[in-house]
């Protein structure tokens, strides 16, 4: 009986004929294209909404007129990136726009600690029906359009709105306090917007990767006698450390890409100066100064700066932290 186990055993660990190699490369052929059925619908919208696009920096390089269309305008090679160096006032107007894109991005990766400290906490709650309320409530905004955004900001803050008159009933201020007329303290208050929309959304990561710790860590923790705010400081935090870094090396690689759906609805005459970041300037360029080929100049200028800063900050990630992040 013992022979014959040694000789099943000593079967096991041959490899595989070239006949039982045969049969299963098929299977796994049809596996692997299963699988690349799966994802050839994203990698279909990738190219029609990323890469397809790229062909419009061709207008970069005429003086495009929409009603000629591309055949019939002039051909004028690098003329509009040599204005956007050689013209003093453009030059100046894309340095307000760099300071003012800058300055919020700063603002939001200053802020961006806020999710995870929330989530932390959150984390903490032991009640669930009051846990998931409240993740709830903070996750809707995410949702809501910049335009209501903007409709629920009017309400409250205008000089007519409900904070205004509130105020002036109680006799606390004579006059409107211009909370959105007012071209002070607009980074901030974009700022204070974005988090309020965003930190709800942006803890459920650091959920999901809290709920992917290992128990074991805790229990130990709690036989050596740590209480809670030593658990959350010496496991879950540096737990969460590894996601918050990622996240926080590509919010530095995309810091030029503030988007403009924000800064369009609260943009007006008085702000106007330093509420206009380089996603809103191209599209203030190109649609309301009819400029279409300078607003594609400079969209691939800021594109060609973004995609430096990925790779420079994944090379900072892979000395620093072993690993790339792309």
């Amino acid at each position: 009986m013992s022979a014959q186990m040694v000789v099943v055993a000593a079967d096991a660990d041959e490899p595989l004929s070239g006949d039982a190699e045969a049969h299963k490369a098929p299977r796994h052929s049809k596996k692997s294209f299963r699988l690349f059925l799966v994802i050839a619908p994203f990698m279909v919208l990738l190219f029609l909404f990323s890469y397809l696009p790229l062909y419009g920096w061709i207008y970069s390089l005429y003086d495009y007129k929409p009603a000629l269309g591309l055949g019939g305008s002039e051909f004028v090679g690098l003329q509009w990136f040599r204005l956007l160096v050689n013209s003093p006032t453009q030059l100046e107007q894309i340095l307000q726009v760099l300071t003012n894109t800058l300055a919020i991005s700063f603002l939001g990766i200053l802020s961006s600690v806020l999710p995870i400290a929330f989530a932390v906490f959150l984390n903490e709650v032991k009640a669930p029906w009051f846990r998931n309320s409240v993740q709830t409530l903070t996750t809707l905004p995410n949702f809501i359009s910049w335009v209501l955004v903007y409709m629920i900001a009017f309400s409250l803050f205008s000089t007519t709105g409900l904070v205004n008159s509130v105020l002036m009933d109680s006799g606390i201020v004579t006059a409107p306090v211009k909370f959105l007329d007012s071209s002070e303290h607009v980074w901030l208050t974009m700022a204070l917007w974005s988090i309020w929309k965003g930190v709800g959304w942006g803890a459920i990561i650091y959920l999901a990767a809290i709920s992917g710790i290992d128990q074991s860590l805790y229990e130990s923790a709690e036989i050596d006698g740590a209480g809670r705010f030593q658990k959350m400081r010496y496991i879950t935090v540096p737990q969460l450390m590894p996601t918050y870094l990622v996240l926080l090396l590509l919010s530095i690689a995309n810091i030029l890409n503030n988007g403009m759906e924000q800064y369009y609805v609260f943009q007006n005459a008085f702000n106007q100066k330093y509420i206009q970041v380089l996603d809103l300037y191209v599209y203030n360029v190109g649609m309301t100064g009819n400029s279409l080929s300078m607003a594609t100049a400079i969209g691939m200028l800021k594109s060609l700066v973004s995609v430096i800063l990925l790779f420079t900050v994944n090379a900072i990630a892979k000395r620093v932290r072993g690993q790339s992040i792309i």
